[in-house]
């Protein structure tokens, strides 16, 4: 080792490093959609809030010069997509897995049309925190280069799970999402519990695809989510609509997204592209797993409003 190479120790450092950086939209979006789930309302367009925040984030940037303002305008952006989510699903005899669908195909679409001229400029990127300087090993330094996001995400999964517990409004965005009865009998207004529920979930999942154009990969390009907004509903069910477990699903679903990549530093090439399909292996398998009856209500929020 005192050439600096670590062998076969690289594949489990750069899946660890990989988990890192790839866990962060997953935390970001999944954090969103549990919000939301505790409300009692499912919003499966975050793949299209992932996109359109990505897309916001990277033109802000580019044209302020300031990468936190261009998180700033993803968060926004998405909590305007997440109340146009509530707002169309208040109205009578609407679906919300149809809006979701509708929304996720009207977000992807616009962001690639208004995109389009970010393509080819270079924005200003978000910095990282390198907590690596301690060795001397290169592959070890490059998998603890942290962005400041994943650790936002950390402590915002801490403290959505205690505010759950613990404070008035995560009790009241419970109760709604548990029994609705209840809510109205206390005189809470369930439309805006849910609305203002749904805005903050498009809003961390805005600021989870800022963190994919300006830090991992760093760039505006179509097809820059792969999808990651549907799996991070996935993750919801598996983490059972917990804050903390969501950190530690995104972290799952991550390490499985830097396979791949990691294999192949190493010179593993053959079944390259299957290793890349881990992520989607995964939530396939989640689904299943998570698809009696039994498992999938025990612990759901008491009614998603999936249809009225």
């Amino acid at each position: 080792m005192a050439d600096g190479s670590i062998g076969l120790w690289t594949v489990p450092l750069a899946v660890f490093g990989g988990a890192i950086r790839i866990s962060t939209p997953f935390l970001f979006v999944s954090l969103g959609e549990c919000i939301t789930e505790r409300s009692g309302r499912i919003n499966l367009g975050l793949e299209g809030t992932l996109v359109m925040g990505a897309m916001s984030a990277y033109g802000i940037s580019y044209l302020s010069g300031s990468p936190w303002l261009g998180v700033l305008a993803a968060g926004i952006t998405g909590a305007l997509l997440g109340a146009l989510h509530a707002g169309i699903c208040s109205l009578p005899r609407v679906n919300d897995i149809a809006v979701g669908i509708g929304l996720m195909l009207f977000g992807t679409g616009f962001a690639f049309f208004l995109g389009k001229p970010y393509i080819q400029p270079k924005a200003p990127n978000l910095p990282s925190l390198p907590f690596g300087g301690w060795s001397d090993l290169p592959q070890l330094q490059a998998a603890l280069q942290v962005s400041p996001l994943f650790l936002i995400g950390i402590a915002l999964a801490f403290a959505l799970a205690w505010a759950f517990r613990s404070t008035r409004w995560g009790l009241v965005v419970r109760m709604v999402g548990d029994s609705s009865d209840a809510a109205r009998a206390m005189g809470y207004n369930l439309k805006t519990v849910r609305t203002l529920a749904t805005a903050a979930g498009g809003f961390l999942a805005g600021i989870g695809g800022a963190f994919l154009s300006l830090y991992y990969p760093g760039s505006w390009s179509e097809g820059l989510s792969s999808g990651q907004g549907l799996m991070a509903v996935a993750l919801v069910i598996f983490a059972r609509w917990d804050p903390v477990r969501c950190f530690l699903a995104a972290l799952l679903f991550g390490g499985a997204g830097a396979l791949g990549p990691a294999l192949q530093a190493v010179g593993v090439t053959s079944g390259y592209y299957l290793f890349n399909a881990a992520p989607y292996v995964l939530t396939l398998a989640i689904m299943i797993a998570t698809s009696s009856t039994r498992r999938t209500l025990a612990g759901a929020p008491g009614e998603l409003s999936i249809n009225r």
